[in-house]
């Protein structure tokens, strides 16, 4: 599977993103949301587009195009999307698959692997003294470092949503 158009239209609506006076996606600090002075050596959570972390060797002080950012999106989510595969055992609807790419895009492959929503989503029968289900399990991923965001409340119930209604 891969992600549906809606649900990477909903991602995109998700992501922060921060656009000049042309139209044009610039750097942002994925921690403070706010533009990155692109004269000073960049924070440790450079991001550009929809979530897009910048990495070593990739330059995009002038800011990048709509498009441009549309095809970062996407590389990127083809990692979500593999992890969603990889660790997944059972058959997803559409709605589902989106909701755990999202989430994985969010926290990050290795964290989601192993999550106790990959053993939830796997084994309904499987027992967590720290989380009582699913929904409790996904919607404990809510803290940005060490604290909780209440961006990440809304995410996550946004997701969960999503994962057990199908509404985007």
């Amino acid at each position: 599977m891969k992600i549906s158009s809606k649900g990477l239209s909903w991602l995109k609506d998700k992501e922060d993103k921060i656009l000049d006076k042309q139209g044009n996606h610039i750097l942002y600090n994925d921690q403070t949301g706010k533009p990155v002075n692109t004269h000073e050596p960049l924070p440790k959570g450079a991001t550009i587009g929809y979530g897009h972390l910048i990495k070593n060797g990739e330059d995009f002080k002038n800011g990048i195009s709509e498009a441009k950012v549309t095809e970062l999106l996407r590389a990127d989510i083809a990692t979500a999307e593999r992890a969603v595969r990889d660790n997944i055992t059972v058959p997803l609807s559409q709605n589902q698959f989106d909701a755990l790419t999202s989430l994985a895009y969010n926290i990050g492959s290795k964290n989601f692997a192993n999550s106790t929503v990959v053993k939830y989503v796997n084994n309904p029968n499987f027992h967590s003294s720290v989380y009582p289900n699913l929904e409790s399990a996904w919607k404990a991923w809510n803290r940005s470092q060490g604290e909780i965001s209440n961006g990440l409340i809304n995410r996550r119930q946004n997701e969960w949503n999503m994962y057990s209604r199908g509404i985007y």
